[in-house]
């Protein structure tokens, strides 16, 4: 008599063997995500490069490479599916396959963002810097490891990690106020008009943006995992950490 892998004589799951099929699927897809993760990483990466270097040609290697981490979500997206649909995961495997299907939504956004950025580096790369980049080759150091990390949480399950990473967002936060007040103050010296001022320094300005928007995907990664772990809400005790820690400068004498 035939029975399907997985099964019993008596028609019901045999747990051994299915925990065996699904460990298979979860180490295939964490290898994907993995994938996903580099590649998304890399698209922002080179197209701030790209803006640094003055190299169209990398912007636009950015631009076409999209697709691919499109195709890696469908592919991702696939295997989940078919996971749910095959092995009936419960508890903390549901969760994870509930967070994978989150986690590489914010990842084709970090790409997005990077196409973003190579868009924008097309533009500027027409006119004179208005300043020296400073701010944003930091904020690219910060999302790059902040994507990193949530990666690695992912990854090791580890929520004391994901909680770092979602108090190190306000960085990304601070620079890009920084960018906003520096781009304001040299536009406030320019003559009235100057449109080439005015479009370089609303593409840097974009380019900050863009950038502060891959911390928020990379928090939103490590609250995905959070919850994965713990089967609990990561921003509430987040939220109360920086009132806490507010509440201490204030105490000491410090601005806020």
């Amino acid at each position: 008599m035939y029975f399907e892998e997985g099964w019993s004589v008596f028609g019901k799951k045999n747990g051994k063997v299915e925990s065996l099929l699904y460990s298979g699927d979860r180490e295939k897809i964490l290898a994907m995500v993995r994938e996903m993760g580099s590649m998304a990483s890399e698209a922002f990466r080179l197209a701030v490069q790209s803006l640094e270097e003055r190299d169209d040609a990398l912007a636009e290697r950015v631009i076409e490479e999209d697709d691919a981490i499109d195709d890696l979500e469908a592919t991702i997206d696939h295997e989940c599916l078919c996971s749910i649909a095959m092995r009936q995961p419960v508890r903390e495997d549901l969760r994870f396959v509930f967070a994978v299907l989150k986690i590489i939504t914010d990842l084709e956004r970090i790409g997005d963002q990077g196409v973003n950025i190579a868009k924008k580096a097309r533009v500027l790369n027409r006119y004179p810097l208005l300043k020296p980049l400073v701010d944003i080759p930091k904020m690219k150091i910060i999302a790059t490891e902040m994507v990193a990390d949530s990666l690695k949480a992912f990854e090791e399950n580890d929520t004391l990690l994901a909680e770092e990473i979602c108090m190190r967002d306000e960085e990304l936060d601070k620079l890009y106020d920084c960018i906003f007040d520096e781009l304001i103050g040299i536009l406030g010296k320019k003559p009235e008009g100057d449109q080439a001022t005015a479009q370089c320094a609303a593409g840097l300005l974009w380019v900050a943006r863009h950038l502060a928007r891959i911390g928020d995907h990379a928090t939103n990664v490590a609250e995905r995992v959070y919850f994965m772990v713990k089967g609990e809400r990561l921003k509430p005790l987040i939220e109360a950490k920086k009132k806490a820690l507010q509440a201490k400068f204030e105490e000491n004498g410090f601005p806020h």
